[in-house]
């Protein structure tokens, strides 16, 4: 397996010859053998061990075995110890789900803090299998029929197309110790019974199963690439990016054929998963929103506005008098200036005598008015943002720039006349968006 595993790596992982890896390592036959073939190989590598303080000593027996293993091959070892239990109960999610979240947060930051670009898992063969019978029982798409990728921009795994025997095989030849979970051995989770009673039993029924799953996965990935390359042509013509908000008609999406097919294509990636609550958007009132857990479409007249889900901001911004410039929420840069030059949509001047500091940024709320400059009187942003056709989005994304309660300027579209100076003006203050 050394040789075959060697060969694995020069053509498809080369990037794992050239610079130094961080491996994670729970102690058990898969990464324990990994970890031993890339030592045979003379690659850079760290371990990185989670305990996660399930099991009592047996987590603390993992840690030290990992620790050991990490001095017999004369690399580093990064541990860390997670209270697991209580994570999940404060979150509201499964122990599976609160060990997976933290142990991948964790290693983000150790590559981060020792400039490490990949992270090495020992997922093999088998665990693509399982994972695809998980995903077929649940209901998927072609995606979640090519199981689990081989590399990622962050993730290799270089096992994947090695089975689970083989890797036992090189184990016993090569007198490999392993630790043991015997938490793997009971069916109460859905990935043990699918790796215990299933695919045993599939393998039992077809011999030559395991290189029948693999030569079919080949073709659905190839498939996929099939449907991504159309889809991402499709993005190309009919969603326009205009910074955090896309633009899409629905006109040409209702043409589309076959339109559920095209809906998980387009959205998919967006979290939504209700197509039927996406297609019937497509012919809503205008305004009718539907929510993933990252985004937010929106019916907008003739078109869907898609965006992130994030609630409407209510935070106050306040600005000082000796601040000139600020990066958040949005970029302003605000200076006292002698002369008055043209202005345009990013750039006001306006009475410094008339403001009073500090200076707020909010977004706008219900019964906010101004007075907007080239207008009489005053009107409320409600019926500003109706008569310039706002959508829902592009109201929840406006930031309002006030002088106590009074509205300087609708950023990027309106300035108030109140402000605005004049022939009397003695010190002017010019204000950009950047």
């Amino acid at each position: 397996m050394l040789n075959e595993f060697r060969e694995h790596i020069e053509n498809h992982f080369p990037e794992l010859l050239q610079s130094r890896f961080l491996l994670a390592c729970s102690g058990g036959l898969d990464s324990v053998v990994l970890a031993h073939l890339c030592s045979e190989l003379g690659l850079d590598f760290s371990l990185a061990h989670c305990n996660f303080k399930l099991r009592d000593i047996e987590s603390d027996k993992d840690e030290r075995f990992v620790k050991e293993l990490a001095e017999i091959l004369k690399v580093p070892c990064f541990v860390i110890c997670f209270d697991t239990l209580e994570y999940a109960n404060e979150q509201g999610v499964s122990i599976q789900m609160a060990a997976r979240k933290m142990r991948y947060e964790w290693f983000k930051s150790l590559k981060k803090q020792h400039s490490i670009k990949t992270l090495v898992t020992a997922h093999h063969a088998d665990d693509n299998i399982e994972t695809f019978l998980i995903n077929l029982s649940r209901g998927t798409g072609i995606k979640g029929l090519t199981g689990i990728p081989s590399k990622t921009n962050e993730i290799s795994r270089p096992l994947l197309a090695f089975s689970r025997l083989q890797i036992m095989e090189y184990a016993k030849q090569s007198n490999i110790e392993w630790r043991e979970d015997q938490s793997n051995k009971e069916t109460k989770y859905l990935r043990n019974k699918i790796r215990h009673e299933i695919v045993p039993r599939l393998k039992e029924l077809h011999p030559t199963f395991s290189n029948n799953f693999r030569i079919t996965q080949k073709y659905l990935r190839q498939a996929s690439d099939i449907s991504d390359g159309h889809l991402n042509q499709v993005k190309a013509k009919l969603f326009t990016i205009e910074g955090e908000l896309i633009r899409i008609p629905i006109e040409p999406l209702k043409v589309l054929k076959p339109l559920d097919a095209y809906l998980y294509g387009l959205f998919n990636e967006y979290g939504f998963t209700e197509w039927e609550d996406v297609k019937l958007l497509l012919n809503a009132m205008s305004g009718k929103t539907i929510y993933s857990k990252t985004h937010r479409l929106v019916k907008d007249r003739d078109e869907l506005l898609l965006s992130g889900s994030m609630d409407k901001v209510e935070f106050n911004y306040e600005i000082d008098e000796s601040t000139d410039h600020i990066d958040v929420p949005i970029s302003l840069s605000i200076v006292s200036v002698n002369n008055i030059e043209e202005t345009n949509a990013s750039v006001l001047y306006v009475d410094k005598e008339t403001l009073k500091y500090p200076l707020v940024l909010r977004k706008w709320q219900k019964g906010d008015y101004f007075y907007p400059f080239g207008m009489v009187g005053r009107k409320k942003v409600s019926k500003y943002f109706k008569d310039e056709k706002l959508s829902l989005i592009e109201k929840d994304s406006q930031w309002l720039l006030c002088s106590s309660q009074d509205i300087i300027w609708v950023v990027g579209r309106r300035a108030d006349d109140r402000f605005r100076v004049t022939s009397k003006t003695k010190k002017a203050v010019k204000i950009i968006l950047n």
